[in-house]
């Protein structure tokens, strides 16, 4: 397994310090988080048990929650199974009432779980559509749930949000993924206000990833005729796991990781039709290798960890990279505003010092 990747990530160590000074009882702060026992839930379990953290794992797969926990421990932190299905709404809050009972507290929820299908829409089932919905959408607004009924009481905690680049910009053979994404940033902004309207302590932050070399593309429901693969470039969910740990302790209002996430997301918004081109002759190779995809089980209704532990990682990690940029979208709005008022004043003075040059011309009397 490899060690944990660094990230050039842009958040002040000094995060963490701040964090710990604001809770007096001087007790370890404690993390949920959802999808926990695989691919970049586990990776963050991981990220979290190493600077000493409480971590409440809550995915269904028995095994893969047992691998989670061995490496909450071994890293130096503690753990607690909850094993539920996201898209059951009472199983949510009765897992985040399971961590208060044994901790008292919840600092920090992450929803991480997830679900998809690789196909068109027109071969995709009304249950399919009904379930990734339920997992990637409804499973984020439940946890939300559960974690604001003991954030309010508290007075304070942090509620993060894993999204994706297809938050902003949908994709081929990934309609309802994505649909659940956008779904889930529109939910977020209206809770977002209404936070800011009670003004609660409560903290929001989405986390907008690239692709990541986790086992979704083994495990994720496939009716195309060859094996799923991430579009490169491919991270190591490690890295993620170290940004996603920096963001949750500054918790701005939304992050985006990676270049290629940041570039997919300022195309759709700068030429949305050109990138519909674009995704219309390279996306459906793109999600594809170039073996077939023989009939497997799939974790769509069922957990594929239930009896065999796969750890974080997938098959792609010779391609994937050991590290990851972040970005703070406001900034990169800020940034692009200055140039565009830059450009604006230039053009205006060039204007204006071309008619100051046409009138002394005039003028002149010779």
């Amino acid at each position: 397994m490899r060690e944990p990747a660094a990230s050039p990530g842009r958040w002040p160590e000094t995060a963490d310090r701040r964090l710990s000074m604001s809770d007096s009882s001087r007790r370890p702060r404690v993390v949920v988080i959802t999808g926990a026992s695989a691919g970049v839930g586990r990776a963050t379990a991981q990220e979290f048990a190493a600077h000493g953290w409480c971590v409440g794992l809550v995915a269904r797969g028995r095994a893969g929650l047992e691998g989670a926990r061995a490496d909450v421990e071994r890293r130096g932190g503690t753990a607690l199974i909850v094993p539920a299905d996201v898209a059951d709404a009472e199983a949510v809050a009765q897992a985040a009432q399971t961590v208060m009972d044994r901790w008292g507290r919840i600092d920090l929820w992450i929803n991480a779980a997830m679900a998809t299908v690789l196909a068109p829409v027109s071969d995709i089932t009304p249950d399919e559509f009904r379930r990734v919905t339920e997992v990637t959408y409804l499973g984020q607004v439940y946890g939300t749930q559960a974690a604001l009924r003991h954030m309010h009481r508290q007075g304070r905690g942090t509620i993060v949000s894993i999204g994706s680049a297809l938050a902003y910009r949908g994709i081929p053979l990934q309609a309802p993924y994505c649909a659940a994404k956008f779904a889930t940033r529109g939910f977020l902004d209206a809770l977002r206000a209404e936070l800011l309207h009670e003004n609660s302590p409560v903290r929001l932050t989405e986390i907008h990833l690239p692709a990541v070399n986790t086992p979704q593309f083994d495990w994720a429901r496939n009716k195309m005729p060859y094996k799923a693969q991430p579009v490169p470039p491919i991270h190591h969910p490690e890295a993620i796991a170290h940004a996603i740990y920096r963001a949750a302790l500054e918790a701005p209002r939304e992050v985006w990781l990676a270049g290629s996430a940041v570039q997919a997301i300022l195309a759709d918004a700068a030429a949305p039709a050109l990138v519909d081109k674009v995704l219309a002759r390279q996306a459906y190779s793109g999600q594809q290798t170039e073996e077939p995809d023989d009939d497997r089980p799939d974790n769509l209704f069922e957990p594929m960890d239930d009896q065999v532990d796969y750890g974080a990682s997938g098959r792609f990690g010779e391609a994937a990279r050991t590290y990851v940029s972040a970005y703070r979208p406001a900034r990169l709005r800020a940034g692009a505003a200055a140039i565009a008022c830059l450009v604006t004043y230039g053009v205006v003075r060039t204007l204006f010092d071309l008619k100051e040059k046409d009138r002394n011309t005039r003028s002149s009397p010779w």
